[in-house]
């Protein structure tokens, strides 16, 4: 969808909201990264902002200020600042996005409870349960934009139709901040004049495979018999873009599914020798992990740690844990532990990351407790650690040995680039 840009068909954009049948909606939260960031920096709100960090590292998101200048997810941070030097480069906050995305989960789950989450920003949501006692689809999304801007002070769009695949090409063309409804009836001149590229498993090869068979609106696809898609494109791929073309899409809505794993890496802006700096990396990384995982509800067992060399090379290595845990301390040290028993010595490393995997849903098995622990012990100084971020920041409490000196600025103004 990024490649392109669409528009609605007249018909669509013009004729008044018909929102009977289209009980599924695809809310998508509007440059979420960026957004949750600039509510610590409401003097930026309107400026180019690149969310990221390190000559070496990449965007997570950029405003739509800085979108206008090229400026994409995923692009290398390096690139970003040469084609937009006016922007002010802010690092990620990973604990606050963590805290909004469980808000306005919860407030999709407050809706119904079949939410089928793709991402901390995304989401499907089947609402015909809920359309007797709230009203009609339209009136529900727009419920839920609301809600979403007075509790979490982000914008989000909605996309409402009778399936994901149109839902979700509605929610793109609502951006930013906006809703669009396809009617039922109006499905097919929707999705049919559309370009290639906008069908779910386009990519770009699959895109350039299309143009040599001179199909390049969904409409053409369509129209080209179902034996010729097939011969060119594979007996998936063609059955597939085939029913996409006429908007058929029956996949439901599936409740949400945990997530197998949770953790965070961090590239470094130069090579690391130090051991010393990179166990402090180590706790943050920890610290982070176990943050997202208490947002979540769930903890974890087995904690990985993956290093990657200054040559490229990356190696893993696994410790399964006593109990389930999601106290950062604990990370820590299994992380700490699998470090030393690499043995390396002076050896350059470019980027550390720590993972955790066997999670266990907390609201479900609840997390037992240590032996020789006090009763007010770790899991709840994590809890209202958690708390306190929440309320005032996720900088407002961390361990003493991550805190910078005040001459060190985490946040780059316009022109300052080093």
């Amino acid at each position: 969808m990024s490649r392109r840009q669409f528009t609605l068909p007249e018909r669509v954009a013009t004729t008044p909201l018909d929102d009977t049948g289209c009980t599924v909606l695809h809310v998508d939260m509007d440059a979420f990264y960026a957004s949750a960031s600039l509510l610590a920096h409401p003097e930026l709100v309107g400026t180019p902002v690149i969310i990221g960090g390190g000559n070496r590292g990449v965007v997570l998101s950029a405003t739509y200020e800085a979108r206008r200048f090229g400026v994409a997810s995923a692009m290398p941070m390096s690139r970003a600042r040469r084609l937009c030097p006016q922007a002010t480069v802010l690092p990620p906050d990973h604990d606050l996005y963590a805290t909004i995305s469980a808000g306005v989960m919860e407030t999709f789950r407050s809706i119904t409870p079949v939410v089928e989450p793709l991402s901390l920003d995304e989401a499907f949501l089947d609402v015909s349960g809920a359309v007797r006692l709230l009203g009609g689809p339209a009136a529900i999304g727009q419920h839920l934009r609301d809600t979403v801007h007075d509790e979490q002070g982000i914008s989000c769009s909605v996309g409402v139709g009778p399936s994901k695949f149109v839902a979700k090409l509605a929610s793109a063309l609502a951006k930013p901040d906006g809703m669009v409804v396809v009617p039922r009836d109006e499905v097919v001149p929707f999705v049919q004049q559309l370009p290639v590229a906008a069908l779910w498993g386009v990519g770009e090869r699959t895109e350039e495979a299309l143009l040599r068979l001179g199909l390049r609106t969904v409409a053409d696809i369509a129209h080209t018999p179902l034996t010729t898609l097939v011969r060119g494109l594979g007996e998936a791929t063609g059955h597939h873009l085939h029913e996409l073309a006429w908007g058929r899409d029956h996949r439901p809505v599936e409740r949400e599914q945990r997530e197998k794993s949770v953790g965070s890496d961090r590239t470094f802006d130069s090579d690391l020798d130090d051991a010393v700096l990179i166990r402090r990396h180590l706790l943050a990384l920890s610290e982070r992990t176990a943050a997202r995982m208490r947002a979540a509800g769930t903890t974890g067992r087995t904690v990985t740690l993956k290093v990657r060399f200054s040559d490229f090379t990356t190696i893993t290595r696994a410790r399964t844990l006593r109990e389930h845990t999601d106290s950062g301390r604990a990370i820590h040290e299994a992380a700490c532990g699998l470090f030393d028993a690499l043995g390396l010595q002076r050896a350059r490393i470019r980027l550390v990351g720590v993972r955790m995997t066997g999670l266990l849903d907390v609201t479900r098995a609840p997390v037992q407790g240590v032996i020789g622990e006090p009763e007010h012990g770790w899991r709840d100084a994590d809890r209202a650690v958690d708390r306190a971020r929440a309320r005032f920041g996720a900088e407002v409490v961390r361990p003493a040995s991550l805190i910078e000196p005040r001459t060190s600025a985490s946040v780059r103004r316009p022109g300052d680039l080093s």
